[in-house]
């Protein structure tokens, strides 16, 4: 990809399968450096990764050589093995299908990294789908409420 120039900023939004708080503080930080290693390994850059016990933010400047579908897909699929392989939950591990994703250009990257990095704080006021559905929103992004992140009942 010579004479190929680019600059995409990328905010992911993921959750964990059913909504489920299974992301915990003494293996969280491991977790955030593990999915940075994936990013990195696909010739990214993670700006910011943060989140909660039920989801998690990564920020990303993207390389053109590989989609948005195949770098999330990647993440979630290698993350979940980790996971799983580590023994750190009981049962099995996995991510909720779909994500979120939208772009930023390098005016708001602060800002969005500000945000990230204040997930816990943020959360104490907003949960995740009342933020979800803002970001959604926000982005006039066209969506399916069946298909919109749900507790389970």
């Amino acid at each position: 990809m010579a004479n190929t120039y680019t600059q995409l900023y990328v905010h992911f939004v993921f959750a964990v399968q059913n909504r489920l708080s299974l992301i915990n503080k003494t293996w969280q930080k491991e977790l955030y450096q593990y999915i940075c290693g994936i990013v990195h390994k696909n010739e990214h850059r993670v700006i910011a990764i943060n989140g909660v016990a039920d989801h998690v933010h990564l920020l990303v400047s993207m390389h053109p050589k590989q989609t948005v579908s195949d770098l999330m897909h990647d993440v979630k699929r290698n993350s979940s093995l980790w996971i799983n392989e580590q023994k750190l939950v009981m049962g099995k591990f996995s991510w909720q299908e779909g994500f979120g994703a939208f772009t930023y250009s390098k005016s708001q990257i602060s800002n969005v990294a500000i945000y990230i990095e204040n997930q816990e704080e943020h959360h104490k006021k907003a949960n995740f789908r009342e933020e979800y559905l803002k970001m959604l929103e926000k982005f006039d992004v066209t969506f399916d409420e069946k298909y919109i992140f749900h507790e389970i009942e």
